[in-house]
């Protein structure tokens, strides 16, 4: 008989009596299932957390900073800084007027709403630029702030996140009072986690003069390197210079390989349950069917295809399992919103859980090697063993 065919037939074999040993499958399946939906499921935290950051991010838009700072909390410029950035080439212009945002940085404190305990959360001092530096800012509930009062808007995802974050309500930080009168949104970018408030009155209240950061919108993203070049090369002033789609690629970055380092260990101690499932599972098939393995040897079933159709059976049950943890994996948690800390700035950022279909592809992937490894041996030992000895078996 044709080796293929050989093949086939008994693949078909196989599959025909998985009802019989319904148990011992649906364990392995549902213990490959279990791997992928966590591995997917810890990954998409830090997809999650990365998309948000950089969700917003221009290559023409750049963020200005002082030199050796990591973060715009460490970060310090004078008012002559700001000044020479405005005047550096290959800025966009508005009226004549470069758009180059100054801006100030500060944490205040509010509660989530799912836990009710205090968290860090970002307040932005701007001024009438920073809207044109991020024309995706829109107001998407009540209005927007009065210049020169105390009134603010809150992004949407905070107003999803943290308690008391409603138009009309009145926070209290430090010994000033701010009113909440709108609700923006940003594109789904980091801007969404914050509270921006007009520079001229935050300032005072924190007993600020100085800015942080400087984002500038460049008139094309060709224009970087001319910008940078100018102002890296200035006696006057010492500034670090990043596009905004790296600098928070980078923001990201920290929790991003924590959330990775703890996926990836998990999931290889739950692999490693999962294989030994998978091993016991094809160990009992292949001992339940000895008689009949043996019987179609001596009918001509050549041990290569024994052991491939054994191994074949074991892939079939993990990429069931691998399908069904990330189909799970993915309708559990794509577009849960949470809110956890960002290292650079020790502020919340809210963001959803991200499954990407990168992701799933990778976990059953993975899938498929537990079940390759689960199958390998049990499939050797079909293969090898004694026709006469499996015969008189029972």
């Amino acid at each position: 008989m044709n080796w293929f065919k050989q093949l086939g037939t008994l693949i078909g074999f196989n599959l025909r009596t998985l009802p019989t040993r319904k148990g011992s499958a649906a364990a392995a399946v549902f213990g490959v299932a279990g791997v992928v939906a966590v591995l997917v499921g810890v990954l998409s935290i830090g997809e999650g957390f990365h998309r948000v950051m950089i969700a917003a991010g221009s290559p023409d838009t750049v963020v200005v900073l002082r030199g050796g700072a990591d973060s715009e909390m460490t970060s310090v410029l004078s008012r002559d800084d700001v000044e020479i950035v405005r005047n550096a080439p290959g800025i966009a212009r508005a009226d004549g007027q470069p758009i180059a945002s100054p801006e100030l940085f500060v944490l205040v404190d509010l509660p989530k709403r799912s836990t009710g305990t205090e968290a860090n959360v970002p307040m932005r001092g701007v001024k009438k630029e920073a809207f044109l530096v991020r024309p995706e800012i829109k107001i998407v509930e009540g209005k927007m702030f009065a210049w020169g009062t105390n009134e603010v808007i809150v992004g949407r995802s905070a107003k999803l996140q943290f308690a008391k974050t409603e138009v009309g309500t009145l926070l209290k930080f430090g010994r000033t009072e701010w009113k909440i009168v709108g609700v923006f949104d940003g594109n789904g970018g980091i801007s969404e986690s914050e509270v921006w408030a007009d520079w001229a009155v935050l300032a005072p209240a924190y007993k600020r003069t100085m800015y942080q950061t400087v984002q500038v919108k460049l008139a094309s993203s060709g224009n970087f390197q001319q910008f940078k070049d100018s102002l890296t090369s200035d006696p006057r002033v010492n500034l670090k210079i990043e596009r905004e789609t790296d600098y928070y690629a980078t923001q990201s970055k920290q929790l991003r390989n924590l959330v990775n380092g703890l996926a990836f260990a998990v999931s290889f101690l739950m692999g490693l349950g999962a294989i030994f499932g998978a091993l016991n599972t094809m160990y009992t098939a292949v001992a339940a069917r000895a008689r009949e393995i043996a019987t179609l040897e001596a009918l001509g079933f050549g041990g290569g295809a024994v052991m491939l159709s054994v191994i074949f059976e074991a892939l079939l049950l993990a990429i069931i399992g691998g399908l069904v943890g990330a189909i799970g994996a993915y309708l559990a948690f794509d577009g849960y919103r949470t809110a956890t800390m960002n290292w650079q700035t020790f502020s919340q950022v809210a963001f959803a859980f991200d499954v990407t279909p990168k992701l799933m592809i990778a976990a059953i992937i993975y899938a498929i090697f537990i079940g390759l490894v689960g199958g390998l041996f049990p499939a050797i030992r079909a293969a090898r063993m004694p026709v006469a000895m499996a015969l008189r078996d029972r």
